[in-house]
């Protein structure tokens, strides 16, 4: 099986990546046995920040990416 090789470029939206960098910190720091379950509870806990008018992460990571 081969796989054709593409030099394509992808972006990613403005604050994704400091997104990932925070799930990653908190996986390395937790340890949790399912990560998949982790990475669900704490975006769902982001979500409730954000719409108790708290700091948006996104938002917040777009700004130090910039």
């Amino acid at each position: 099986m081969s796989i054709a090789y593409s030099n394509t470029n992808m972006r990613v939206p403005a604050g994704f990546r400091n997104l990932l960098e925070g799930l990653a910190r908190e996986v390395l720091r937790e340890q949790p046995t399912n990560v998949v379950a982790f990475a669900a509870q704490y975006f769902q806990k982001l979500l409730e920040q954000r719409e108790a008018g708290g700091l948006d992460p996104v938002a917040w990571g777009a700004m130090l990416e910039d």
